[in-house]
């Protein structure tokens, strides 16, 4: 319907089935206008890292290929049986003001597991922290950060945010490496310069710095009122043995931890973040705009929602993964 005939609807598809296009190629616009958009804005600019799953209905589901493994039903012996799930990852990232204005995406990555499918048999065989992160599947996230720095061209001006799944040592020091700034929610308990204590343990002992009041709505819409306990601490962290004990030095960090200790009713989980970040953080007033820059990871999740809702991605119909994101697997 888009084409209007079937003239413009053969040309589109292709357009789609070049094989000498890339998704590289497609968006190199929209980076562009992004840089410029950057260069207009001054002092810091917070780049969000994030990654969505797009599953697609299909007849012969290996031209698109699989993301993850699912529970499908339950068998004759009431066993759990599994099936793939079609589709597409997406990673992006996207560029913010601290003011919450998006300027755009500087990073874009399309993949599915096919070439991950024995990522399992290879961690049986191998610790995990021996496999050079090249070859993980979460060395998108540090492309994120390179290509993003790249773009823009003033690292010494991002500010590199992620959740959990980001705590990844290699991140920190690549983003260190390249005169940039992290901030991500941790996952691992790190050790720290002194060999017998971890993150945990140190701020644990750590003295609270402060409370801060917050405001944000329940799922059902309901504006809450928290208060939040604030500390945070420097600290130097170590990698892991192996690999990275070998190819990557300590970092000095700080993590902040936030927990909330009373709000207003409401049915959402307490907040309780831990935030490590290479960026200087000497008062209670740094680290509640480090937790607000934290808070502002949403809106990726946003634009993913917008994305499947409104541009409804998800019906596409064209059949193969290449075709619908222009990736050459």
């Amino acid at each position: 319907m888009a084409c209007q005939d079937w003239a413009n609807t053969k040309a589109a598809y292709r357009f789609f089935s070049n094989p000498r296009l890339s998704e590289d190629e497609i968006l190199v616009g929209h980076f562009q206008s992004t840089k410029v958009r950057a260069e207009s804005v001054e002092g810091t600019l917070l780049v969000l890292h994030d990654t969505t799953e797009m599953t697609f209905k299909r007849a012969e589901p290996a031209d698109i290929g699989y993301t993850r493994k699912c529970a499908n039903r339950v068998g004759l012996f009431n066993q759990k049986q599994k099936r793939a799930m079609c589709g597409v990852l997406m990673h992006s990232s996207l560029v913010l003001t601290p003011e919450g204005l998006p300027l755009g995406f500087s990073a874009k990555k399309f993949w599915n597991r096919d070439r991950f499918k024995d990522a399992r048999a290879l961690y049986r065989r191998k610790n995990a922290t021996r496999i050079p992160i090249e070859e993980k599947e979460s060395y998108r996230w540090l492309e994120g950060v390179h290509n993003s720095n790249k773009l823009l061209g003033d690292p010494y001006r991002l500010v590199h945010i992620g959740d959990r799944e980001a705590d990844i040592f290699e991140l920190f020091s690549l983003a260190q490496g390249e005169d940039s700034n992290y901030l991500v929610r941790i996952k691992v308990n790190r050790r720290t310069e002194n060999e017998t204590k971890t993150i945990n343990s140190v701020l644990k002992k750590a003295k609270k710095k402060g409370k801060i009041k917050i405001t944000y709505h329940d799922p059902d819409g309901t504006l809450i009122t928290a208060i939040l306990a604030i500390k945070f601490e420097k600290m130097r962290l170590k990698p892991s043995f192996g690999i990275k004990r070998k190819n990557y030095p300590d970092l000095d960090v700080t993590v902040i931890h936030a927990k909330e200790i009373s709000k207003s009713g409401g049915t959402r989980e307490p907040i309780d973040w831990k935030l490590i970040t290479n960026l200087p953080v000497t008062d209670v007033a740094d680290a509640a705009e480090k937790l607000q820059w934290y808070a502002l990871r949403w809106r990726i999740e946003v634009f993913f929602k917008v994305l499947k809702s409104g541009c409804r991605v998800e019906e596409s119909k064209l059949r193969t993964a290449d075709a619908i994101c222009t990736f050459r697997s």
